[in-house]
């Protein structure tokens, strides 16, 4: 495993591509609406990234066919965009990624159409909650198992069950770097943490069972049971105190602070 320690002018470019990366999920939650497609929001994303001077970075995965990936209701993640229409009461995952300067930037957010169920809600702050929780545990000297037992604790109580087969990754010239950040507690430590080092963080928790399947497309993934999911991801920066949030808006008093500083900034 090849672990990249990041720069301060390689930082300063994930601050930025991550600055964009956040202006844009703020663009599609304003956005998000019944009556719109998830194809609609894809064009929003294109706009948005284009008119920051960044490119996306979701089509050069494995050709991936748009550049948002939206997850309605009980699919998880790496939902297409298409004429699949948004309704009163769904949840909308929105995961954007874009390149800027050569350097990625990589979150998601969870977003409620309209009015949504009290269950809904509660997933939604329990997700956000598990992602602050597995952020403010990202310190340089602990080590990796550290952010997914975090999780983990987080989680439990609230009876709702994590997904274990999709994890968060290193960033940074790569969307997929070492190591993966695994969002439940592990047998083995893992590495310790150390200044440098980006990562996401991007728990997806549903509401029943953690068990997933691929759709025929060979990207959606959905719920076995049929239950709600949701998900929530930062990218982050060990440094030798809190870890830094790199996806966040480039204009605003949020920007550049402490994990410990913030919450519910997604």
């Amino acid at each position: 495993m090849s672990v990249s320690i990041k720069s301060a002018r390689e930082v300063d470019a994930m601050r930025l591509a991550g600055g964009i990366v956040a202006n844009t999920l703020q663009e599609l939650r304003n956005a998000v609406r019944p009556g719109l497609t998830t194809k609609d929001l894809d064009r929003l994303t294109v706009r948005s990234i284009l008119r920051q001077g960044a490119e996306a970075a979701f089509p050069h995965i494995n050709n991936f066919p748009g550049s948002v990936c939206t997850s309605v209701n009980e699919e998880v993640v790496h939902g297409i965009p298409g004429k699949r229409v948004l309704r009163e009461g769904d949840l909308v995952k929105l995961d954007v990624g874009a390149i800027y300067q050569g350097y990625h930037g990589d979150a998601a957010i969870t977003v409620a159409v309209g009015s949504v169920s009290q269950e809904a809600r509660r997933l939604m702050d329990v997700t956000e909650g598990a992602l602050d929780a597995g952020i403010l545990a990202a310190r340089s000297g602990a080590y990796l198992n550290d952010i997914g037992a975090a999780i983990q604790r987080f989680v439990e109580p609230s009876g709702f069950s994590i997904v274990r087969q999709y994890v968060g990754h290193g960033v940074g010239r790569e969307l997929h770097e070492d190591p993966t950040v695994a969002h439940y507690e592990q047998s083995t430590r893992g590495m310790r943490l150390r200044p440098g080092m980006t990562l996401t963080i991007e728990p997806m928790i549903n509401a029943g069972t953690e068990e997933t399947v691929t759709k025929r497309d060979r990207w959606t993934v959905v719920t076995k049971d049929g239950k709600l999911s949701a998900q929530f991801e930062h990218t982050v920066l060990i440094t030798d105190g809190d870890a830094e949030i790199l996806t966040l808006p480039a204009v605003g008093e949020a920007w550049g602070q402490p994990a410990a500083a913030m919450h519910s900034v997604h």
